[in-house]
C-alpha cells in the first residue's frame, strides 16, 4: 500500500520512454520475427500450389512431353492450370499478412515472464507510496533488461499436418531426378507444341544422339556438341534424332543405316536407327547440321593354340591357347575329333572306329580384367576316354558380344593322357582300348588277354590281380561266344579292365624290395619310350619313396637280428675294411644326379647309375649307431608290419584253396610248397599247417619239400580239406588275437592321427573277424574281401600311427630349441646341422620320418609359391624363388 503521509498522491502510468528504449533495441529480433510469421503463413497457405510448380517444371525437365501426343500435354496443361488457379485463390484467401502486433506477441511469448507486456503495465495500486513506486520501478527494470535479451523466434514451417500424403516431397524427389537426369533446355519443346510456338522456342530444334553398343564401353555421342565434319561410329551404334516444332520444317536424309524398302518420313519428330556402314547424316532446316560418318568395323575374335598339350602324372591334359578380340571375347568352345588319317590302324584298330560324338569343351575366360587379349589353359583329363593318346584334331572357336565367331579348325594334337610304365598295366590299357574302339573287337581281346595270362607266375604280383583278369576274361568270352555283349556291358568291362590296370601300375606291395625293383623298371621303361619330364619326375619320386622304406626294411631286420643274437653293435663301429659306408645324404645325391641325368636326356648314362644304384641296394647292410630297442612307437609300427604281412599271406592261401575248389588241380604244376607269401610267415620262413609245407624260396614260389613234412596229397598238402579249411581259420584267429594285443600295447598318442589309427585297427579287427568265420563256412570269396578290409584298415592305421608319432616327435622337440647342441663329440657344419662322428659327409640322423617327409615337402612349396607372388621382395630374392619353382 503506497504511504500517503508523505506528499501528495501521485497518478499511476506507464513508463513510456522505457518501452521505446527497450523497442528501440530489439528492433531487429522483432523484424525477423515478422518475417518468419510472413514466411510460416505463406507456407501454410500456398504449399499445394509451389508443390505443383516443382512437379510440372521436374516433368518439363525429363522431357515427358515430348513422349506424349500434342492432345495430351494440352489436356494436362489445362488441369494443372486450373489446379493452380485454385490453390492460388485458396492459398489467398487463408493467408494472413502479420502484423507488428503479432511479432511483438510472437517474440514477447518466447521470453521468461513475458517482459514486453509487462513493460506495457502500468501500476495500478500504491501509486501515492513512494516504496510501492521504486519497487514498481525496479520491476520495470529487471523486465526490460530481460527484453532486450531477446532473440528472432524461428518460423514453424511444418505442414505435415496440412499434407498427410507428403506429395511436396513426391514433387522434389521429381524435380532431384530431372536435375540429374534431365535438360533446362526440354522445357522450351513445350512451346512448339502451341501455334506458332515453333517461333519462339528457345535453345535447339533438334536433338540427336549417337549411342555404341553397350559392350563396346564407349561413350554416347551427343549430335548437337559435334561441329559438322567427319565423325567415327563404331559399327552396330544407334542414331536417335528428335525434331522440334512444326512438322516439316526440319527432315533428315541419311544413308549410314542401308534401309530398304519402305522408309519413314524424313521430317518425322522421332527417329532411330543403326549405323551399318559409311555414310553422311544431314537434318536439314533451321540450324540443320551434316556429318560424314566412318564406321569403326568390330573384327571378329581370334583364337589358336599357344603350345602343346601336355599331360601331368595323374593324366590332365593342360593346353595352352591365345584368344584376341578387339572389344573382348565373351566366351568359346573346344571341339575334338579322331584323326583316323594319321592313327596306325594295326592289331585291334583294323576295324572301323564306333562312331562317337565330338568332344565339346568350353574354353575358360578370364573372370575379371580385359578379355581384349589374353592367354588361358584348358584343362581337362583323357585318360578314361577311348581316344586317350591317340592323334585328333581340335577345332578352337571365341564368339564376341555381338556374335562374331572366330575359328582355328584342323589343328593335329595327340590328345594327351596318362601313360602306364608297367608292361602288364599297359597291355590291359591296350586291350581296354581295342574294346572300346570296336565291339566286334571282344573275341580277340579275349585271346590276347589268355595268351598274356598263360603263365601267370611271375607276371602277377598280386595274385587276386589274376583273379580279377581271369573273371573279366571268363565274363567276356561268354558274351561274345553267345552275341549277348550289348555296349552298357561293354562298358563295365572296360572299366573293370582300367581299374584292374590302375591297381597293378600303383597298387601297394608290402614287400620294400619288390617296390623298390617295380620302381626301378617302370624308371627303366619310362627312359625307353621316352616319357615326359613330368612323368619321370613322378616315377623318381616313386623309387625314392621306395628305397626309403626299403633302408627302414633293412634297419628293422639288423635290429631284429641283434636282439636274437643278444649282442649290440657298439657305437662308432667302422665299416669294413672291404665295403663302403654311405649316408642317406650320399643315396640322395646319387637319385638326384640320375634325375639331373634324364632330364638333360643323357639316358644311357642315367640307365647305367640306375643299374649301380640298384646293385649297391641289394647288397646293402645297414649298421646301427646305436643298440637297444626303439621307442613303442616303433615297436608298434614294427608288430602292426608283420601283422599286415601275415594277413596278405593268410589272404594269398584262401585265394589259392578258392582257385582249387573252382579249378582243381590248377596248381599241381606249381611247387610242392605253396606260391607267393607262404601263409604270411614272411618270405622265405616255414608255412605251418595241417599237413606240413615246403619251404618257400623266391617269388614264384619254386621250393622243395623237405624230409618227413607233406607226407600227403602232391603239393604239400595233408589229405583231407576240412583239416587246411580249419587251420586256415584258427591262423585268421591267433592273428586277430596278435592284433587285439597290439592294440593293447600302443602308446598313448592323442591328436586326431592317434583317434583315427585306432579307430582303423577296430576296423581292422571286426574285418578279421568276418574272414575268420568265412573261412570256418567255406566262404572263400567272402573271407578274401574281408581280408582285403582288414589290410587297407591295417594299413591307414599304420599311416595314422606314424602321423601321429611325427606330431608327438614335433611336440617334445619344439621346447628344446638349440639346447642339443654337440654330444659324443660330434661335429656341426656352419649351419648347425651334424656332421657325423666319423667323419663321413652327411648327417648321421634322419631328420624327418614317414609320412612326415611329403607334408612338410609341400608345406615348403606352398611356402615358396607364396612368397614368389609377393611383389614387394627384393629382385634378387624373387628370382631365386623362380629358379627353385622351376626347378621343382
Amino acid at each position: 500500500m503506497a504511504d500517503t503521509t508523505d506528499g501528495p498522491p501521485t497518478a499511476p502510468r506507464t513508463d513510456d520512454a522505457l518501452l521505446r528504449r527497450t523497442l528501440q533495441r530489439i528492433r531487429l529480433p522483432l523484424a525477423l520475427t515478422r518475417i518468419g510469421l510472413f514466411a510460416e503463413q505463406a507456407a501454410r497457405a500456398f504449399w499445394p500450389l509451389w508443390s505443383l510448380l516443382i512437379g510440372v517444371l521436374a516433368v518439363l525437365m525429363l522431357g515427358l512431353q515430348d513422349l506424349a501426343t500434342v492432345e495430351t500435354v494440352w489436356v494436362v496443361s489445362v488441369l494443372a492450370a486450373l489446379a493452380g488457379l485454385w490453390f492460388l485463390i485458396r492459398g489467398v484467401m487463408s493467408f494472413h499478412w502479420p502484423t507488428r502486433e503479432d511479432a511483438f506477441r510472437r517474440l514477447d511469448a518466447s521470453l521468461v515472464g513475458h517482459p514486453l507486456t509487462a513493460l506495457r503495465d502500468a501500476q495500478a495500486l500504491g501509486g501515492e507510496d513512494a516504496a510501492s513506486a521504486r519497487l514498481w520501478a525496479a520491476h520495470q527494470s529487471r523486465m526490460a533488461s530481460r527484453a532486450e535479451a531477446a532473440k528472432a523466434v524461428d518460423p514453424d514451417l511444418r505442414v505435415s499436418s496440412f499434407d498427410p500424403f507428403g506429395m511436396r516431397y513426391v514433387a522434389l524427389t521429381a524435380l532431384c531426378i530431372a536435375l540429374l537426369f534431365g535438360s533446362f533446355w526440354r522445357v522450351g519443346t513445350v512451346a512448339g507444341m502451341a501455334p506458332g510456338g515453333a517461333q519462339a522456342a528457345q535453345g535447339p530444334s533438334w536433338e540427336g544422339w549417337v549411342e555404341p553398343p553397350a559392350y563396346t564401353g564407349l561413350p554416347v555421342i551427343y549430335l548437337n556438341d559435334i561441329a559438322a565434319g567427319d565423325l567415327k561410329v563404331a559399327e552396330g551404334s544407334r542414331v536417335t534424332l528428335r525434331l522440334y516444332g512444326e512438322e516439316g520444317a526440319l527432315s533428315v536424309t541419311e544413308d549410314v543405316s542401308g534401309r530398304v524398302g519402305e522408309l519413314p518420313d524424313p521430317g518425322t519428330p522421332a527417329q532411330d536407327f543403326t549405323v551399318a556402314r559409311d555414310g553422311t547424316l544431314v537434318v536439314d532446316g533451321p540450324g540443320g547440321r551434316g556429318w560424314s560418318f566412318t564406321v569403326i568395323p568390330d573384327a571378329e575374335p581370334t583364337v589358336a593354340l599357344a603350345g602343346e598339350a601336355e599331360a601331368n602324372v595323374d593324366g590332365r591334359v593342360t593346353l595352352p591357347f591365345r584368344a584376341t578380340d578387339d572389344y573382348g571375347v565373351e566366351g568359346g568352345e573346344a571341339v575334338i575329333t579322331l584323326d583316323l588319317a594319321r592313327i596306325d590302324r594295326r592289331y585291334g584298330l583294323q576295324r572301323e572306329p564306333e562312331p562317337r560324338e565330338a568332344i565339346v569343351l568350353p574354353l575358360p575366360v578370364p573372370i575379371s580384367g580385359s578379355r581384349a587379349e589374353f592367354e588361358e589353359t584348358l584343362i581337362d583329363n583323357f585318360s578314361e576316354h577311348p581316344w586317350a593318346n591317340m592323334p585328333v584334331k581340335i577345332d578352337l572357336h571365341a564368339t564376341d558380344a555381338a556374335g562374331q565367331e572366330g575359328s582355328a579348325e584342323g589343328l593335329e594334337i595327340r590328345l594327351a593322357a596318362r601313360r602306364f610304365f608297367d608292361p602288364l598295366a599297359a597291355s590291359v590299357i591296350e586291350m581296354r582300348r581295342d574294346l572300346l574302339w570296336n565291339i566286334d573287337n571282344g573275341r580277340r581281346v579275349t585271346q590276347v588277354l589268355k595268351a598274356i595270362s598263360w603263365q601267370p607266375e611271375g607276371l602277377f604280383r598280386k595274385e587276386t590281380h589274376y583273379l580279377r583278369l581271369r573273371t573279366i576274361m571268363r565274363r567276356l568270352d561268354a558274351m561274345t561266344s553267345t552275341g549277348t555283349l550289348s555296349p552298357e556291358t561293354r562298358d563295365e568291362i572296360a572299366q573293370a579292365l582300367w581299374d584292374l590296370a590302375l591297381e597293378i601300375e600303383e597298387g601297394d606291395i608290402d614287400d620294400a624290395m619288390e617296390r623298390m625293383r617295380m620302381a626301378q623298371e617302370r624308371l627303366n621303361e619310362a627312359m625307353k619310350n621316352g616319357a615326359s619330364p613330368q612323368e619321370i619326375a613322378r616315377l623318381m619320386q616313386d623309387l625314392r619313396d621306395a628305397t626309403q622304406d626299403y633302408l627302414r626294411q633293412l634297419s628293422r631286420q639288423a635290429q631284429r637280428e641283434q636282439e636274437q643274437n643278444g649282442t649290440d653293435q657298439p657305437q662308432g663301429q667302422q665299416p669294413p675294411q672291404d665295403g663302403m659306408q654311405m649316408t642317406q645324404d650320399d643315396l640322395q645325391r646319387m637319385m638326384d644326379r640320375i634325375q639331373e641325368l634324364m632330364e638333360q636326356g643323357r639316358m644311357a648314362e642315367a640307365q647305367q647309375a640306375l643299374e649301380e644304384l640298384q646293385q649297391m641296394m641289394e647288397n646293402m647292410r645297414v649298421t646301427q649307431g646305436q643298440g637297444g630297442q626303439g621307442s613303442p612307437g616303433d615297436q608298434a609300427m614294427e608288430g602292426l608290419s608283420e601283422t599286415l604281412r601275415n594277413q596278405q599271406g593268410l589272404s594269398d592261401e584262401a585265394f589259392r584253396d578258392l582257385q582249387e575248389q573252382y579249378n582243381p588241380g590248377a596248381n599241381s604244376g606249381q611247387s610242392q610248397g605253396n606260391t607267393g607269401r607262404n601263409g604270411g610267415m614272411g618270405q622265405g620262413q616255414q608255412h605251418e599247417g595241417q599237413g606240413g609245407q615246403g619251404q618257400q624260396q623266391g617269388r614264384n614260389g619254386q621250393g622243395q619239400q623237405q624230409p618227413g613234412q607233406g607226407q600227403g596229397e602232391p603239393g604239400g598238402q595233408a589229405q583231407g580239406g576240412s583239416n587246411d579249411d580249419r587251420s586256415l581259420a584258427e591262423r585268421q584267429e591267433q592273428l586277430r588275437r596278435e592284433l587285439e594285443r597290439q592294440r593293447g600295447a600302443l602308446p598313448n598318442l592323442g591328436g586326431e592321427a592317434g583317434d583315427a589309427a585306432r579307430e582303423s585297427l577296430d576296423r581292422a579287427d571286426r574285418a578279421m573277424r568276418g574272414a575268420e568265420e568265412a573261412l570256418r563256412n567255406d566262404d572263400y570269396a567272402g573271407a578274401i574281401d574281408r581280408q582285403s578290409e582288414a589290410m587297407e584298415a591295417l594299413r591307414e592305421g599304420m599311416r595314422s600311427l606314424g602321423e601321429a608319432m611325427a606330431e608327438n616327435q614335433r611336440e617334445m622337440q619344439g621346447g628344446q630349441g638349440e639346447m642339443q647342441g654337440n654330444v659324443g663329440g660330434e661335429r656341426n657344419d656352419p649351419l648347425g646341422r651334424n656332421a657325423g662322428t666319423n667323419g663321413q659327409l652327411g648327417n648321421d640322423r634322419n631328420m624327418l620320418q614317414g609320412e612326415d617327409v611329403y607334408r612338410r615337402a609341400r608345406e615348403l612349396l606352398d611356402e615358396i609359391r607364396r612368397r614368389s607372388g609377393d611383389g614387394e621382395r627384393p629382385e634378387v630374392e624373387l628370382d631365386y624363388l623362380r629358379r627353385l619353382m622351376e626347378r621343382f
